[in-house]
């Protein structure tokens, strides 16, 4: 089967990550697959990490600017001219912005935004109206859709890379931990990944760690991370300001290097998610399989994934006191219940899902003319 998997960008973002690991998955499994890419601006014209060279890869170049709206509008025109729906058996969209690029395509819908500007505001509310079929990635997403859209969705969960994050935690990954703990510090080091945007809840994290200071002291918030198109400058302001009204310690790494991510992960003493919106939090999944504690913001679509092998809190307070638990807890039943989970998510069994779904959906599957 001919497959095109498209996305919004070549940098690490939930999404694309997503991309790449089943654009993988397949091939192994005898696919003939290509990759579209968004390279914007300063984007290096190649991928934030190797990929397997049986997979092809076209980056597709778009011109950069400021303003958010045109900058997707951009986007969109340029994947709309890159993707021919004739070469391809299924055009697999990954985000709002390939939807729209492809109409007829198949779309995963990873999380549902809430955009204020109409332009974003329509071309988010075309990606779900406007696919020919929806893939969700948890169950509490397609509900949302079901809710929203009177749309049905087929709900395969992510994959994880499993055995690459623990074996980070093990003797050969060492080294990197040490080198992380020697940038970042002794701790205790309270990981996050996603960067700093109203989605995340990264103020009430923070606030949430200001809560660990009367029995943790030294505790630091590790913000990794942020790619993103979206515009954050007010928000990020605000996280600033309350940083500094709380007197929280916080490292803003950035995007992270895809080989050095495990062992940041692996070297945190509790990995953290505040987001008031998710569609599966890889990121947590991947702290599990490195045997890290992981702290969760309640929210239906975590509660459905990682309820047993992670600890939530339905508020900043809530998410400091979960925290603690945590940091206290050195029980290993809860680490090896997490890192079953992980290996329980395969990006195999992911690919297997889709192959499935697309040998249903091809019949259906409008080729735009």
């Amino acid at each position: 089967m001919r497959i095109a998997l498209v996305t919004y960008s070549t940098r690490p973002r939930g999404s694309v990550v997503h991309t790449l690991a089943l654009a993988e998955a397949l091939t192994a499994l005898g696919e003939d697959v290509t990759v579209y890419a968004v390279g914007r601006g300063d984007d290096p014209s190649e991928l934030f990490r190797p990929v397997d060279e049986r997979v092809e890869v076209r980056i597709v170049p778009c011109p950069d600017c400021d303003d958010v709206e045109e900058r997707v509008l951009r986007s969109i025109a340029a994947l709309s001219r890159a993707v021919d729906p004739a070469e391809h058996d299924v055009v697999h969209a990954q985000d709002c912005i390939a939807a729209n690029a492809v109409p007829g395509c198949v779309r995963t819908v990873h999380h549902i935004d809430h955009f204020k500007t109409p332009a974003l505001a329509t071309c988010h509310e075309r990606a779900i109206v406007v696919p020919s079929e929806l893939v969700c990635v948890s169950q509490g997403v397609a509900e949302e859709v079901i809710a929203g859209w009177g749309r049905l969705a087929r709900v395969i969960p992510n994959g994880v890379e499993a055995a690459r994050f623990t074996a980070a935690a093990g003797p050969d990954g060492g080294w990197q931990r040490a080198a992380w703990r020697e940038q970042l510090g002794e701790g205790p080091l309270v990981v996050t990944v996603g960067g700093i945007e109203p989605r995340k809840g990264s103020i009430g994290l923070l606030e949430a760690v200001a809560g660990l200071r009367g029995t943790q002291p030294g505790a630091r918030l590790v913000v990794a991370g942020g790619e993103t198109l979206f515009d954050y400058r007010e928000y990020r302001q605000a996280f600033d300001l309350r940083r500094a009204e709380l007197g929280v310690d916080v490292e803003v790494l950035g995007p992270v290097e895809h080989e050095k991510l495990p062992a940041l992960l692996a070297c945190a003493d509790v990995f953290a998610l505040g987001s008031v919106r998710e569609g599966f939090g890889l990121a947590a999944m991947e702290a599990l399989a490195a045997g890290v504690p992981v702290v969760l913001r309640e929210v239906p679509v975590l509660r459905e994934i990682f309820d047993g092998a992670a600890r939530f809190g339905a508020s900043g307070a809530a998410l400091g006191d979960a925290l603690a638990e945590a940091l206290a807890d050195h029980s290993p039943e809860r680490r090896r219940r997490g890192r079953e989970l992980a290996e329980r998510h395969t990006w195999e069994a992911a690919a297997h899902a889709h192959l499935e779904h697309y040998a249903e959906t091809v019949g259906r599957v409008a080729v735009p003319a």
